[in-house]
């Protein structure tokens, strides 16, 4: 199949447009409602917002000069997403996939997330099948590596590896036009990653990293996330859950907002169970919404004395 760009190109060759309505442009591809969905869906990251904008930007003016003629070149796609678990980087490769695609830059608009296991075989002759139909299935739309680096163990000699990244590179250059990557991991390892694979650097066009939530967004984060499940903190279960997120994020094992997600679900057990405590009685809707203090506060995360803290409290 001829990727978008080409066939965008083969339309301007024969009849390029000197003027576009930029307005009518921007509407006509639902660019905006991309964007207003990322901001609905994660609170805070400001400067990612930013850069995501800036790269629909780019792509809209890209596809406006190659309407007019003007382009020369296929711009570099490829990404670096680097962050703490947590942190939005999943749902941001979804929302970039939408604006490739309504840009006409890949085909389908997919996301394929995969990490070394699925690309990475454990005996000779496995690996190549396996990233190879991997990539077959990423074709069209967007590749997402979570933990990127895992895929490189210098360590071990009869690692393979390497063989996924040498295809992975070739695939990335010699298909551009048809496949974004996106390696996503933490800041530091990736650095180290790419200090090790430059194949890898030269081809990442964006380098995007992920801060993590303040309280204050995390807390918003919960509260958001109870509303859509229709639940509600009551005022003393608010500044206990507030409390709970300074202690937590000090502890081992804090993932940002699924650490905050996995504390509700726990949070949600304990009032159900308060609630089945006292069969006799009549439920309200208020009853059955309402998060009190009590739920919040018997998680260990308050147990004085408590050492490592895992998701499972």
């Amino acid at each position: 199949m001829t990727p978008p760009q080409e066939q965008i190109s083969q339309q301007i060759r024969e009849r390029p447009l000197e003027t576009i309505d930029l307005r009518h442009e921007f509407a006509d591809l639902g660019i905006g409602d991309v964007l207003d969905q990322l901001d609905s869906e994660l609170i805070g990251l400001k400067p990612v917002k930013t850069r995501i904008r800036e790269i629909a930007s780019l792509l809209l003016v890209e596809r406006i000069r190659q309407k007019m003629a003007l382009a020369t070149t296929f711009p570099t796609l490829h990404m670096s997403f680097t962050g703490n678990p947590g942190t939005g980087k999943t749902t941001v490769a979804l929302r970039m996939a939408g604006i490739l695609h309504k840009l006409g830059f890949v085909r389908r608009g997919h996301v394929i997330s995969v990490t070394r296991d699925d690309l990475v075989g454990q005996y000779i002759g496995h690996t190549a099948p396996k990233t190879k139909e991997i990539l077959k299935k990423a074709m069209g739309g967007v590749l997402f590596i979570d933990e990127a680096y895992y895929l490189y163990r210098p360590e071990n000699e009869r690692d393979y590896g390497q063989e996924a990244i040498e295809i992975l590179l070739q695939i990335m250059e010699a298909q551009r036009e048809d496949l974004v990557v996106i390696l996503a991991g933490y800041g530091d390892r990736m650095e180290k990653f790419f200090q090790s694979n430059p194949g890898f650097r030269s081809r990442i066009a964006h380098h995007i990293d992920f801060p993590d939530y303040s309280d204050g967004e995390l807390l918003w984060i919960a509260e958001l996330m109870l509303q859509q499940q229709n639940y509600r903190f009551s005022p003393d279960a608010r500044e206990a859950f507030t409390r709970y997120i300074g202690i937590r994020k000090e502890q081992p094992l804090f993932s940002n907002a699924r650490s905050i997600r996995n504390a509700l679900d726990r949070i949600r057990l304990r009032q159900a169970n308060r609630i089945v405590a006292k069969l006799d009685r009549t439920l309200t809707a208020d009853d059955v919404m309402s998060i009190e203090a009590g739920d919040v506060l018997a998680s260990r995360v308050f147990a004085k004395g408590t050492g490592a803290v895992g998701e499972g409290r």
